[in-house]
């Protein structure tokens, strides 16, 4: 059977508004400057890594993580939309025979409130996150965690994913990899990682799975 992984943030949704509120919010509480320049970076890896770059303290860093998830989990989350077409998408993957799973460094408390709430779950055949310590919160873990579990090899298995942390995950473990190019990370990230393919928008996410691991 043929299996297709997918990120969140930046593939199904465009989460940045909720994601860049939340680390202002945290940035504020512990008196550092507000986000400014190019942000679409933090959207993606590990909070901690995120808040590493922005200046906070290896000793903070579990307040920041705190005080961040503090605002995002009353409100952030809900700062957030499907991109145009995706639950189509999903629903002619589904119907062509394609087994879906959620793959997403964010914590899985939070990733099933959100594929809940806009019925991406409808479509999923499991669901896969971080702990909220960052246990599985990179992609090359998280893949082989989700691969096990599912009882999927990676030559029948694909993951699409819109930053370069999802195609080098993929890549560790054997699998196959598909750039969200509409997403967060852009083609030159997506490239530079080494994606078998890029997906350049929302509505080509089917047909492209289907010419990179036909069933």
């Amino acid at each position: 059977m043929r299996a297709v992984f997918l990120d969140l943030d930046g593939t199904l949704t465009d989460s940045g508004e909720g994601i860049l509120k939340s680390v202002d919010y945290a940035l504020g509480k512990l008196d550092l400057p507000a986000l400014s320049g190019d942000t679409d970076w933090i959207i993606g890896p590990p909070l901690w890594d995120s808040f590493t770059r922005l200046g906070v303290s290896e000793g903070d860093l579990e307040q920041a993580v705190a005080l961040y998830r503090e605002r995002y989990t009353k409100v952030g989350y809900l700062e957030n939309k499907l991109y145009d077409g995706i639950l189509q998408q999903l629903s002619d993957l589904h119907e062509a025979g394609y087994l879906m799973y959620l793959a997403t460094a964010k914590p899985m408390s939070y990733a099933v409130k959100i594929t809940a709430h806009f019925s991406i779950s409808n479509y999923l055949t499991d669901q896969f996150g971080s702990e909220e310590d960052g246990t599985r919160s990179d992609k090359t873990s998280l893949l082989a965690h989700a691969l096990s579990v599912a009882k999927s090899t990676p030559e029948q298995a694909i993951m699409i994913g819109d930053r370069h942390y999802d195609v080098i995950g993929a890549k560790a473990n054997g699998m196959l990899a598909l750039g969200a190019a509409y997403g967060y990370g852009g083609m030159a990230e997506l490239r530079g990682a080494g994606a078998d393919g890029l997906i350049e928008t929302p509505h080509r996410l089917a047909a492209t799975v289907r010419e990179y691991l036909p069933m």
